[in-house]
């Protein structure tokens, strides 16, 4: 391949317009003048790289329109600054208007569960594909619970201890009400549970499971950067430890063939760090009073 050549300057010599690049460089005499053009060609992918196959293609396109609907009209705050807020509240009667500032969080399960299960499971039948083969499987997944019980206990203990971390005191629970207890907690994470729902559907199921048959374990990773950045705004520790999470949750539903138990855990995950932040802030048997 061409990387670069000089030519001695002549008049009569021109350059034609389709060279890449074009230098020109005179010497301290002033005598001669030179051009150096260098050409700049596709890199060619390497021979080994997977061709283009349409099922990844279609996954890669909708994962990342759904990334962006979802950011833009599925979230909490979207719903608070909304029309359709008050619209909701005045629907629903004076008996819930003690929850209004709920609704923005039970919206965002809801839209969780639209645009991260739904959704997708429409493009895999669209696809003319079966959605046990993308990762929406339970018959048979008890023998796979194991892991998932392993994985949080072990989290127990690091929830009870980041909890009284400053930074996540400020941010758990999302809904600041849920320290209240009653449909006031209760309302929040049953509705929370959906967003995980929609979370592990997403990731280890319609992004990993859809990617899977063309770039194999790679997948992983791949799966793992956007569901990294969804927690951008978040405490940093946390954030740093989703790249564990997402790797070990991948490994764990492509073994399983099933999503099921990592949503089980997300959520159970969560909750218990709900649980915990609310205990330090009003002190544990209060927390427990209020709740259960």
């Amino acid at each position: 391949m061409r990387l670069c050549r000089f030519v001695p300057y002549r008049a009569d010599v021109r350059l034609e317009p389709s060279e890449a690049v074009r230098l020109a460089f005179t010497d301290p005499s002033g005598e001669h003048f030179v051009a150096a053009e260098t050409e700049a060609p596709l890199l060619p992918p390497p021979q080994e790289a997977p061709a283009l196959e349409r099922r990844a293609l279609v996954v890669l396109v909708s994962a990342t329109v759904l990334l962006i609907v979802f950011e833009y009209w599925g979230i909490a705050g979207v719903f608070e600054d909304s029309w359709l807020h008050r619209r909701v509240a005045d629907a629903l009667g004076d008996d819930y208007a003690q929850y209004y500032n709920l609704l923005p969080y039970q919206y965002w399960g809801i839209s969780s569960v639209l645009f991260r299960v739904l959704v997708p499971l429409l493009i895999i039948l669209a696809l003319r594909e079966s959605p046990r083969d993308w990762g929406y499987r339970i018959k048979g997944q008890w023998r796979h619970i194991r892991p998932y019980v392993v994985f949080y206990a072990v989290m127990v203990p690091i929830l009870l201890w980041v909890s009284a971390f400053p930074s996540f005191q400020a941010k758990y629970p999302f809904y600041a009400g849920a320290v209240a207890g009653g449909w006031h907690y209760w309302g929040f994470e049953l509705f929370y549970g959906l967003q995980f729902l929609g979370v592990e559907a997403f990731f280890r199921g319609f992004l990993l499971f859809g990617l899977f048959p063309r770039l194999g374990y790679y997948a992983i990773p791949v799966m793992v950067v956007p569901y990294v950045m969804i927690h951008f705004g978040k405490p940093a520790p946390e954030t740093f430890a989703a790249i564990v999470a997402g790797f070990l949750l991948g490994y764990l539903a492509l073994r399983s063939r099933s999503f099921l138990w990592g949503a089980a855990l997300h959520w159970s995950v969560a909750m218990t760090m709900d649980l915990f932040a609310i205990g330090h802030e009003i002190g544990f048997g209060k927390m427990v009073r209020a709740v259960f």
